[in-house]
């Protein structure tokens, strides 16, 4: 079994496995998440009837906030934990940001802290910034 840290504390291999594991899982946890709602999705509406496709008929809105995102988890909802799914494969590079914001603290690396944190506000304002709580 390999070890995941090294003798010397958190060194810069180490925060480049741990990081790249940490993407690795996300992705896995992510797809894993999607299929069981794809499982989900086709044993609730599996036996349902075609519908026409000869009309476009568009979806209602639904599941725009992290809330009824939870409720339709809780409930079991196909289409909200897929969204589940889609939530956690954007957080994970958003994970990975910050987990370099922290190696480059750990480094005392001042030029890659200010534009990791930098990169990582950005990001943060852009994805909570049209967000409905």
């Amino acid at each position: 079994m390999k070890k995941l840290i090294s003798k010397h504390f958190f060194a810069d291999q180490d925060i480049e496995q741990f990081i790249g594991l940490q993407l690795r899982y996300g992705v896995v946890t992510a797809s894993l998440i999607v299929l069981f709602g794809g499982l989900i999705y086709l044993a609730q509406s599996g036996q349902m009837p075609l519908p026409a496709y000869h009309h476009f008929i568009g979806v209602s809105g639904g599941y725009t906030s992290f809330g009824q995102i939870i409720t339709g988890v809780k409930n079991m909802q196909a289409k909200g934990v897929i969204e589940l799914g889609v939530v956690v494969l954007i957080a994970t590079p958003i994970l990975r940001i910050f987990f370099s914001l922290i190696g480059f603290i750990m480094e005392k690396d001042k030029m890659y802290i200010v534009i990791t944190t930098i990169v990582l506000t950005v990001m943060m304002l852009s994805i909570f910034g049209g967000l409905k709580i």
